[in-house]
């Protein structure tokens, strides 16, 4: 009778835990469980932990929370500006509603690609091609604007979308290095223009304080002399100043002026002289008379 007990009730132990193991189920702490009896949706989403169902009746599904990492296929477009590009993105995501996730969507995953690559196909012909290349934030809010909208029916959230690389035609990438080595040709050419109108301003004005004083070109001649004695060299090279040679210019045509006057009082002063003699003919006739 007691070897029939202990018989009865070491089978009933095999069957609970038969029943356990079969009943158990452990969610771990990036997963929620949701549970199916019958094919209904049963309960509350189970919790992380030690979880235990209906054999046979309930089953239970697991949903990761953790954000997917899902790259965007390279997509092919024509730009607003007309220009044939390739462009891949990648979308990180997560799951906020495991019911829904599971319910309302048959593959969230493959949904929110589908997605990620329509909106991007819709963001390459909306946008130019400086916003691809310079303007990527922008287009990347949009991006996650225009798939979040109907994830979020999913469970789903966009955590962010990121625009990886944007491959252009051979012909575009010459014709645009081409314009960057114009434009910056074309600000080298600005740059150096602009330094020769300063020099020029700073020459100006050592020009006219030299013309207010001239021994300064005298003392800038000598500081000149003395910065190419100093290097050594056998053949010393002297400018002759402008003013100068002006000064010799104007010397034969100031001595010339110089005798001219000279020769105009002379004769002034020998018809003055005739001028006095004759008056003292007449005085001394009259004198006579």
């Amino acid at each position: 009778m007691v070897e029939e007990l202990i018989g009865a009730v070491a089978a009933v132990c095999a069957g609970g835990l038969v029943y356990l193991a079969a009943a158990a189920r452990v969610v771990k702490q990036y997963e929620r469980g949701v549970v199916f009896r019958l094919g209904r949706l049963h309960g509350e989403v189970r919790r992380p932990g030690f979880n235990l169902v209906v054999p046979a009746i309930d089953r239970m599904r697991k949903v990761n929370l953790q954000i997917v990492t899902m790259p965007i296929p390279a997509q092919e477009g024509i730009t607003r500006d007309n220009v044939t590009v390739r462009v891949d993105a990648v979308v990180y995501f997560k799951v906020v509603d495991p019911a829904a996730a599971v319910v309302n969507v048959e593959d969230y995953r493959f949904a929110v690609s589908q997605m990620a690559q329509t909106s991007l196909r819709s963001i390459i012909g909306k946008s130019e091609l400086d916003d691809l290349l310079s303007n990527r934030e922008k287009l990347n809010q949009g991006l996650e604007l225009m798939i979040d909208s109907p994830a979020v029916e999913w469970g789903v959230t966009i955590d962010r979308v990121e625009i990886k690389d944007v491959s252009l035609p051979d012909t575009m990438k010459r014709s645009m290095a081409r314009q960057a080595e114009a434009d910056r040709e074309r600000r080298a050419r600005l740059i150096n223009a602009d330094a020769e109108y300063q020099a020029s301003k700073k020459l100006a004005q050592a020009a006219h304080q030299m013309a207010d004083t001239p021994s300064a070109l005298q003392l800038r001649l000598l500081q000149t002399v003395m910065a190419v004695a100093a290097e050594k060299n056998s053949t010393l090279v002297l400018p002759i100043p402008v003013e100068l040679l002006r000064f010799l210019e104007r010397g034969p045509e100031a001595a010339r002026q110089t005798s001219t006057e000279h020769a105009e009082h002379a004769e002034h002063a020998v018809a003055d002289a005739e001028e006095a003699k004759e008056a003292l003919e007449e005085l001394r006739h009259a004198v006579e008379q």
